[in-house]
């Protein structure tokens, strides 16, 4: 979960299905919709991963809040995140992500520069802390 969906949580779920297919349950939110990012795009297809058909979206569009884990990637989200788990039992954990359209520059190899280092963070991040939980549901 991140701010808008269309950066940091959309490529977090995209690696998360691509490292653990089927083995685990993932969708990605926003506190509120924004629009797709054609940087994301760009710094996935590097890897030969896609958003498909992703369309952002807030955690009310989600049809489904049986969640176990809400991971956030944004302080606002964190923090909206936390509000969630008043009403349901959901555990939070926050990875501050840094957010590349401000760690961008002027050029576009600046900034997909910035879309990839964020890319590379959430490659470990999501494989370190799934790596045990996928092979315990298989």
């Amino acid at each position: 979960m991140c701010g808008q969906n269309v950066i940091r949580s959309v490529m977090a779920e995209v690696l998360a299905k691509h490292y653990f297919g089927r083995s685990l349950y993932v969708a990605s939110a926003g506190v509120r919709p924004g629009d797709n990012d054609p940087f994301v795009e760009a710094a996935l297809d590097e890897l030969g991963l896609t958003i498909g058909k992703h369309r952002p979206h807030s955690l009310e569009d989600l049809e489904d809040l049986n969640f176990d884990l809400i991971v956030t990637l944004a302080p606002e989200a964190h923090h909206a995140a936390l509000d969630l788990t008043a009403r349901y039992p959901v555990e939070v954990e926050y990875w501050p992500t840094m957010d590349p359209t401000l760690a961008a520059g002027g050029s576009r190899e600046q900034t997909l520069n910035a879309y990839r280092a964020l890319r590379d963070t959430l490659v470990d991040r999501v494989r370190d802390r799934f790596r045990y939980a996928a092979k315990a549901r298989v």
